[in-house]
């Protein structure tokens, strides 16, 4: 992950604080009350849904908020969290469904908690955000209008992202060796034995050599955008449209974690989106034409773009089945939560390895196709 300076150094460990120390946390720094909390599940962070006690003799409505704790080495690059909130402010004021920081007693976007360790001190980086209230992608059937929609969200952020968004810290966003970025594909190597010898092991080195020889040198040609770059089944929120002439149908509602965010290309937007929303589909082939129609109504791709897609989305599969392998033996008390992409993912993976670039694509473009006729 990348990291920056000015807190004492740490490897990545999640935070461990406590519940009653996360109450304590809320009361002291944003000076509420906290009724009620509990844990939220995470990757690298430390997440708790709070619940604000009503304001004594007002009579107004308990409040609801995030409290994130972010990683300690996360934590040692403020200038960072501090673009990727300002964006959320941003982007609240652009009509997004995004969660916003609720301001320190001190009038601070964020505070620095310091923690004696037996292992010296560690400090952790703390926001409060407003609670948005849905059910996740994960959790409901997607249908072809949900993708659509969801394509035209990814195209929509990068777009306002980029041609709008101005701060000084904005640079910050260009972060080299972040292992999450799809350009950074080839820095996997160190971490792909956490697979262990076999088939999985095989087609992912295959992947990486395929990322090396046929998507880095055309980079260049790609047109270069802000990702938020996890629009994930458990980042995206949705709620029923009750409107729909086809009856209930769900529309997205809140879009979460803006953590992974970074200097990229508009494709690695929509590749991301499509490897997620195969997840959990029933018919995961005829995901990515549905995601890229919808995408193509705000951004369409260029012929390059267009022909990297399924390595980029292949390559996303991997940076993620890759990652949680390793982070899982690390951290097997998150194990749960860390492998939820590989229940499904290596099948997915292995599909759309066995089948080729062509054959997929014909079903992707195909099938975006009769969107624009």
């Amino acid at each position: 992950m990348a990291s920056g300076s000015g807190a004492p150094f740490c490897s990545l460990n999640k935070p461990a604080f406590s519940q009653e120390q996360a109450a304590e946390l809320v009361e002291r720094v944003f000076g509420l009350k906290v009724s009620k909390l509990k844990p939220l599940p995470s990757y690298d962070d430390q997440n708790f849904h709070v619940r604000v006690a009503e304001s004594e003799g007002k009579g107004e409505n308990a409040e609801e908020y995030v409290l994130k704790i972010i990683n300690c080495e996360d934590s040692r690059n403020p200038e960072l969290i501090e673009v990727q909130t300002q964006i959320m402010m941003f982007l609240n004021k652009e009509g997004f469904p995004v969660p916003t920081p609720r301001f320190t007693k001190e009038g601070a976007l964020m505070f620095l908690e310091s923690v004696e360790t037996p292992s010296g001190t560690k400090a952790y980086m703390v926001r409060l955000l407003s609670y948005l209230p849905g059910q996740t992608v994960a959790t409901v059937p997607v249908s072809p209008r949900l993708l659509y929609e969801i394509g035209q969200l990814a195209a929509r952020l990068d777009k306002t992202f980029t041609e709008k968004f101005e701060h000084p810290l904005i640079n910050s966003l260009h972060r080299g060796d972040f292992i999450w970025n799809l350009a950074n594909l080839p820095l996997l190597k160190p971490f792909i034995h956490s697979l262990g010898p076999g088939s999985q092991l095989e087609v992912v080195k295959e992947i990486i050599e395929q990322f090396t020889a046929k998507i880095a040198p055309k980079l260049r040609l790609f047109r270069p955008s802000i990702n938020h770059g996890d629009l994930n089944d458990h980042n995206i929120l949705v709620d029923k449209d009750s409107a729909s002439p086809d009856g209930p149908q769900f529309k997205v509602s809140g879009i979460l974690d803006f953590s992974d965010m970074s200097y990229g290309y508009y494709v690695f937007e929509v590749a991301i989106a499509i490897m997620y929303m195969m997840i959990e589909s029933r018919d995961p082939l005829s995901v990515g034409g549905h995601v890229l129609a919808g995408f193509e109504s705000v951004i369409p791709l260029t012929p390059e773009e267009r022909g990297a897609l399924f390595l980029l989305v292949c390559g996303r599969f991997t940076q993620s089945l890759v990652m949680a392998a390793h982070t899982s033996l690390l951290h097997p008390e998150n194990k749960e939560y860390l492998m939820i992409t590989a229940k499904t993912g290596w099948k997915q993976l292995m599909i759309l390895f066995e089948m080729g670039q062509e054959a997929v694509e014909k079903i992707w473009f195909e099938t975006a196709k009769k969107y624009s006729t």
